[in-house]
């Protein structure tokens, strides 16, 4: 088999027009790679089919039929937390009647066996067959996901609508064993301000280190919550309780605990982490088992690389430790995928390494400048199962993925890396072979006294370090040979070196039908991180960044914020770059692009980690100049006092010159035309002038003084004057 057939791909078959065709799912690969089971799409009725991969390739070769990159079924990407309730509960129970059918491959896919086992089934859970083969087509059809068995209420009236109870009065549920005397049957409803006192209640006297039993937790609850009053006996408050009539009772308060129970959360707020782990934790058994082929498993951890970068914006400043994600394949060792970003070890660095270990490897490494062939880094397709640290794939984001893209996933319990010891491994033979060597690597745990400080020698940026990596990843993927390796009789039997790239061709040839292709568009959909933004009168704010979409423009949102207020809309983001971020609608159904704004430029290109950074950088410059500021506003204050304070003495000194209030505001506008003359002629440019002196047209202020020097007006100076500017204006047109 030449492995362009995988599983999940949907075929197109094409008619003899260009308006015919015909869609087929592959389900199922036989070890060999011969025998291919597909699924036809939009048929009712439509069954799995058996057909020779020979066949289909060579048809594929013809020109016949291709191999689509669109998954019809793209829409059953939808946030577990953004489904309803309802359809959760349909789908699971949907789920939980062909859990056991799908797994029974492939005798599920034959039709002499596929008959029996479904009457069995339909039989087992009280329903007719066709609803056993509805939720099969459907699970099929959609890509063996779970998601493929959400209702499509999206199509019908109403959705999203609660049905409310015409009679609130009424007693709900099982009729209670207490009666009045009258014989009415009395009870006590359970609503929204209960259920809050039972989360309460729980969360108080059960979820915690006393372990009391639920028994104790009720009681406790109904003391604190529900009591009327108080009575003293000898000292001590007692509470007064109602009729146990009008209380909820204790298989009320059990049944809401059990409906709304997390179990994990429960058993470790009572026991702890590591009793959990110990206890309590899911035993999915050995590794090394369940990698029969590539793809059959893959291992991911991240860690903190022990070598310190610069920033791509000043390489002048040092910004610390990179982490390194890794998604190793456990049959071959190969690496699968990579990231290499700033962010502590979590879900986001999970998520790129998962990305990049479905992504086409050639283009990924043509981002970095280096070129190599498909043959070089085969990996581009998604695993059956995932083996993870607890603080990488755990929580929503991992239900998601699990629901949204059938990957199975299991977590190692604390402090036990030897689980997951093949990308331990990894971790330490880079470290040995590249990182240790590199400038501003971490030498030694503890510095000499007097010893250079290694933090000063940073040089990389996180582009340049990624490039390293990629290096690395290919020469182990392409020439490391592991002694150690375990290879069983088959490959010593055909001479499979154990080298990564040799154990993974071998593996395709004779252990295939582990990996699955998924279109891009819905892995990285699956993959990406949620978060809320907010629409503003600037645009989509999001990390401090503005962005805008052709649909907030057409309905005025920015208009709408700036009249109303703003409000916040679901966004899904790529941490890689900064230039774009998806709008999600609340159904999930569909997302909308936002483009970057032009005025946010600087930001463009740009990874979110270093976007992040560079926004801390500038609040903490701002900080450092805000003293500065201050001081200058301080010092720009008291200079206005004091030129405010000369003028006041001087006006004071001066007076009123004799003239009363009204003379001096009625003579306002004559005052400025003498004003505005003498500063002109004090203002005016004489070129030449050789007979006056330098710095002569710097006159004085002071008015013209009398031969005695008493500093007295010569009104019949001014009078003169005032005549012959008068005189001057009208001969100019001046009025």
């Amino acid at each position: 088999m030449t492995g362009v057939i995988v599983l999940n791909s949907t075929i197109e078959w094409l008619g003899i027009d260009e308006n015919t065709f015909v869609l087929e799912r592959v389900l199922w690969l036989d070890a060999t790679g011969k025998q291919v089971v597909v699924m036809p799409l939009f048929n009712p009725k439509a069954l799995p089919l058996w057909k020779d991969a020979r066949d289909i390739e060579r048809v594929m070769a013809d020109g016949e039929a291709v191999k689509r990159t669109v998954d019809p079924y793209s829409g059953l990407i939808t946030a577990e937390a953004e489904i309803l309730q309802k359809h959760r509960e349909r789908r699971d129970r949907a789920w939980e009647m062909i859990k056991d059918l799908v797994e029974d491959e492939p005798d599920i896919y034959r039709d002499e066996r596929r008959g029996r086992l479904v009457a069995e089934t339909a039989e087992r859970f009280g329903v007719h067959k066709g609803t056993i083969y509805k939720y099969l087509r459907r699970y099929w059809a959609g890509g063996k996901t779970k998601n493929a068995l959400l209702p499509a209420y999206d199509r019908c009236g109403a959705p999203g609508r609660e049905r409310k109870i015409s009679d609130k009065s009424a007693k709900r549920g099982r009729p209670p064993k207490i009666v009045k005397l009258d014989g009415d049957r009395i009870g006590v409803n359970i609503d929204e301000d209960i259920k809050r006192i039972f989360r309460a209640g729980t969360k108080m006297f059960y979820n915690n280190k006393d372990k009391a039993p639920l028994t104790r937790a009720y009681q406790q609850m109904i003391e604190k919550f529900f009591s009327v009053g108080f009575r003293e006996d000898e000292g001590v408050q007692i509470p007064i309780l109602p009729p146990a009539n009008e209380l909820p009772t204790f298989g009320q308060y059990r049944y809401w605990y059990s409906k709304e129970l997390d179990l994990r959360k429960s058993i470790t707020a009572r026991e702890g982490e590591r009793g959990f782990a110990l206890r309590k934790r899911a035993v999915l058994g050995n590794s090394t088992q369940m990698a029969f082929g590539p793809g059959s498993l893959y291992q991911i951890d991240a860690t903190i690389v022990s070598v310190y970068l610069v920033s791509s914006f000043n390489r002048s400043q040092i910004i610390g430790k990179p982490v390194l994600c890794v998604v190793i394949d456990v049959l071959s060792r190969m690496v699968a995928g990579l990231y290499i970003g700033l962010e502590g070890p979590g879900w986001v660095g999970a998520m790129m390494a998962l990305a990049n270990a479905a992504a086409d490897k050639v283009s990924f490494c043509a981002e970095y400048g280096i070129e190599i062939s498909p043959q070089e880094w085969l990996c581009r397709h998604l695993p059956e199962a995932i083996l993870a640290d607890r603080g990488e794939l755990e929580g929503i984001n991992a239900d998601h993925l699990v629901d949204s893209l059938n990957i199975t996933m299991a977590n190692t319990p604390p402090y036990r890396a030897d689980w997951k010891g093949i990308v331990e491994q990894h971790f330490r033979l880079d470290d040995l072979k590249v990182i240790h060597w590199l400038p501003g690597a971490v030498r030694e745990r503890f510095r000499e006294r007097g010893e250079r400080d290694y933090r000063l020698d940073a040089t990389l940026d996180l582009h340049q370090f990624t490039k390293i990596m990629i290096y690395t990843a290919l020469q182990y993927n392409l020439h490391h040979r592991m002694e150690w390796y375990p290879r069983d009789d088959f490959m010593v039997s055909e001479g499979v070196e154990p080298i990564p790239i040799e154990l993974w061709n071998w593996g395709i040839a004779n252990r295939s039908g582990h990996l699955r292709e998924v279109a891009p568009d819905i892995v990285r959909l699956s993959l990406m991180p949620r978060d809320q933004a907010a629409v503003t009168p600037k645009g989509i704010r999001f990390k401090g960044m503005y962005y805008s979409c052709e649909r907030a423009l057409l309905e005025q949102w920015f208009e709408k914020a700036r009249v109303y207020g703003q409000w916040t809309v679901p966004v899904s983001f790529d941490p890689r770059s900064t230039d774009v971020i998806y709008l999600c609608p609340r159904d999930g159904r569909e997302i909308e692009p936002c483009q970057l704004l032009k005025t946010q430029e600087l930001y463009k290109g740009r990874r979110l980690e270093e976007v992040l950074e560079l926004q801390e950088l500038e609040r903490m410059q701002h900080a450092l100049r805000t003293t500065d500021e201050m001081q200058s506003k301080a010092e720009l204050n008291a200079r206005i006092k004091a030129v405010v304070a000369e003028a006041k003495e001087q006006t004071e000194a001066a007076g009123s010159g004799g003239a009363s209030n009204r003379q001096r505001i009625k003579n306002i506008r004559r005052n400025r035309a003498e004003e505005k003359e003498q500063i002109r002629q004090e203002e005016a440019w004489i070129l030449n002038d050789k007979d006056k002196a330098p710095g002569s047209e710097i006159k004085s202020h002071e008015p013209p003084r009398t031969e005695n020097g008493a500093g007295e007006k010569n009104s019949s100076w001014r009078e003169k004057d005032f005549e012959m500017l008068k005189r001057l204006r009208k001969e100019r047109g001046d009025q």
